[in-house]
């Protein structure tokens, strides 16, 4: 049996989640270990340049690229940083997902509704900065971008050191690397709505490799699977990149999902949010019901106007 390749960025954010699937599939019965591959993702954190402006997929590609040419054997991503059209090269799983909420790490502690008037708070997508004006018009957005402790280090501690109140992170990140202590809340998704499918993994191989698909299979989460395709199809559903102000969430529960879906204006004016359920049974058809809610979403966001705030949330316009 050979030793499965597992892609990943070297960051410590991605070796770490690369390393739970790594070290899944060694605990079951297929050895595997980490190969870094750099992407042009790194160069642009480095450089400060604002999420939105980046594109989609410049964390993702150059490692499909590196799986698809036989460099690694199994590719890990954050599920919600991938291009939402299928791929045939790859087959997909999804391992247990993360929870999906937002975290404030602030000065003192202090809640996102309760931050001092005119507070500068950190965070370079559009999608929480829309929220955050909506929510509080007051507040000022900053774009930051870098590791988990890099944008941290922004926070003042109150000795004058740092130049931010506070920077909003998604929970399962800042939980994968053992920081979740530094959160001052966990936001409601009332207040900020997560990014689709955001604290879920995908795992991918080559849809030719047998041995691989057949050693991630196990790795396959159904309702985690399920939730992540649903939210994803609102994005598709609405032709919009993972960098759009577009916010997901969905719940499982006795036999049914609850699927939520919004799409919000970048000055805070708009806030159109639709939410649909259906039925949930743990069945292989689940995927298909999933994709079908999602899509159900996107339709009724379209007929309210989403492609309008959109628009004028494209990156040629300031944050």
């Amino acid at each position: 049996m050979r030793t499965l390749l597992v892609g990943t960025r070297a960051s410590v954010l991605a070796r770490t989640q690369a390393g739970t699937v790594s070290d899944a599939l060694t605990a079951g019965g297929n050895p595997a270990e980490l190969h870094f591959v750099h992407t042009p993702g790194d160069a642009s954190q480095k450089a400060q340049t604002p999420v939105n402006r980046i594109g989609v997929g410049v964390f993702t590609e150059t490692l499909r690229n590196a799986l698809a040419a036989g460099e690694c054997d199994v590719a890990v991503h954050s599920f919600k940083d991938l291009p939402t059209a299928a791929d045939p090269r790859f087959i997909q799983v999804v391992p247990l997902r993360a929870d999906a909420r937002e975290v404030l790490v602030s000065l003192g502690n202090t809640r996102l509704r309760d931050l001092p008037e005119g507070a500068q708070v950190g965070t370079g997508a559009p999608r929480r900065v829309a929220q955050i004006r909506g929510l509080r018009p007051d507040l000022g957005c900053v774009p930051i971008r870098g590791n988990i402790d890099t944008r941290m280090g922004r926070v003042g501690d109150g000795s004058g050191e740092g130049d931010l109140a506070a920077v909003v992170l998604a929970r399962a990140g800042l939980e994968r690397v053992g920081g979740l202590a530094r959160a001052a809340e966990t936001v409601d998704p009332a207040d900020i709505m997560p990014a689709p499918a955001q604290g879920a993994l995908c795992v991918e191989v080559r849809a030719d490799d047998a041995e691989a698909v057949a050693a991630v299979r196990a790795l396959d989460d159904h309702v985690s699977h399920a939730r992540a395709v649903a939210e994803r199809q609102i994005l598709a559903t609405l032709q919009a990149g993972c960098t759009a102000p577009v916010g997901a969430w969905s719940e499982v529960s006795n036999g049914r999902m609850l699927l939520r879906g919004g799409v919000f204006a970048l000055d805070g004016s708009r806030r159109l949010v639709r939410e649909t359920t259906g039925a949930f049974d743990g069945a292989d058809h689940d995927h298909v019901a999933a994709a079908e809610l999602g899509a159900r979403i996107g339709r009724e966001l379209l007929e309210e106007g989403a492609a309008e705030i959109m628009a004028a949330a494209a990156p040629s316009g300031p944050l």
